[in-house]
C-alpha cells in the first residue's frame, strides 16, 4: 500500500504535555515539517523558553538547549555565531519573550542576528497558572486581572510584529494563527519563508503565531479556537509586517 501520510522525522515519539485544546503541538508539528521539507533539520537547533513549552527539547529531533527564562534569543546568538551553517530557532511564549525577554527579543532583532524566532502568542501566562501577560487583551479575565485588564492601570497589549517591524535588523515578520486549517497551511508557509530567509543569510526572521489557552481562558477546545479568530485576530491582525524580499506595501499597511 502506498504511503500518503506519515509523522516527521523531525518530532519525537514522546506524548506532548500539552493541554486538551492546546494549540503547541500544531505549531510544533509545523515548525518539524518545515524544518524536515527544507532539508535543514538534521543540523538545525532549536532553543527552548521556560514556559509551557519549557521541555520542547524533548520533542524534536534535532540539537536542543535550555534557556533562562527570556535568554532564548541571547542564547540563540552564541549559537548562530559559532555556528553560522546551522539553522537556528527560539520557540517562545509571550511571558517568555514579549515580558521578561523583552530586551532579548529587540536587541537580537534590531542588531539583524541571522535567527528565526517562533513567537507563540496565546494572550495569557500558561504554564504559571493564567496571570496577565503583556499580550493579554482589554478586559480579558485573568488571575490577575479578575475584572479584566484595564488599560488605564496596565496598559495596552504589546504588538511584537508591529514593535520589531519598525527596526532596522529583521529581515521577516508575519503573525499568523492556527485556529483553523487554512489558517494553519498558512503558518506553515510563514515558518517555512522565515527558516529559508535564515539560511539565505538576509537577517532576523520571527513569527507571531496566535495559539489557545483552553484552560486558562475557561473555555472549551472549540470556543477557543472561536476567541482566537473572534477576539484576539481584531487586536493582532494577521499579516507580513517586513518582507526585504518584497516590494513596499502602501502607506499606512503592513509589509
Amino acid at each position: 500500500m502506498a504511503v500518503v501520510f506519515q509523522k516527521t522525522r523531525l518530532l519525537t515519539d514522546k506524548p506532548f504535555h500539552y493541554c486538551p485544546g492546546c494549540t503547541h503541538g500544531i505549531i510544533h508539528r509545523l515548525v518539524a515539517e518545515a524544518l524536515e521539507e527544507l532539508g535543514i533539520g538534521e543540523t538545525a537547533i532549536g532553543v527552548a523558553p521556560v514556559g509551557c513549552a519549557v521541555f520542547a527539547y524533548e520533542y524534536f529531533n534535532c540539537d536542543m538547549m535550555e534557556a533562562a527564562h527570556g535568554r532564548a534569543p541571547a542564547v540563540a546568538t552564541g549559537i548562530k555565531r559559532v555556528c553560522p551553517d546551522k539553522a537556528v530557532f527560539t520557540y517562545q511564549g509571550d511571558g517568555d519573550l514579549a515580558s521578561i525577554g523583552t530586551a532579548e527579543i529587540i536587541h537580537a532583532a534590531t542588531r539583524g542576528e541571522k535567527i528565526t524566532a517562533i513567537f507563540v502568542n496565546n494572550a495569557i501566562y500558561g504554564m504559571t497558572g493564567g496571570q496577565m501577560a503583556p499580550t493579554t487583551l482589554p478586559g480579558q479575565v485573568t488571575t490577575t486581572s479578575p475584572y479584566g485588564r484595564d488599560v488605564n492601570h496596565c496598559g495596552w497589549p504589546v504588538r511584537v510584529s508591529e514593535m520589531l517591524a519598525t527596526l532596522n535588523g529583521p529581515a521577516y515578520i508575519e503573525r499568523v494563527s492556527v485556529h483553523d486549517v487554512a489558517h494553519i497551511r498558512k503558518a506553515k508557509a510563514a515558518i517555512k519563508k522565515a527558516f529559508q530567509l535564515q539560511m539565505e543569510g538576509k537577517g532576523f526572521t520571527l513569527v507571531e503565531i496566535l495559539s489557545t489557552c483552553p484552560t486558562n481562558w475557561g473555555q472549551t477546545p472549540q470556543e477557543a479556537l472561536t476567541w482566537v479568530q473572534t477576539a484576539m485576530m481584531p487586536m493582532y491582525p494577521l499579516g507580513v509586517y517586513k518582507d526585504i524580499t518584497a516590494q513596499p506595501a502602501a502607506e499606512g499597511g503592513a509589509q
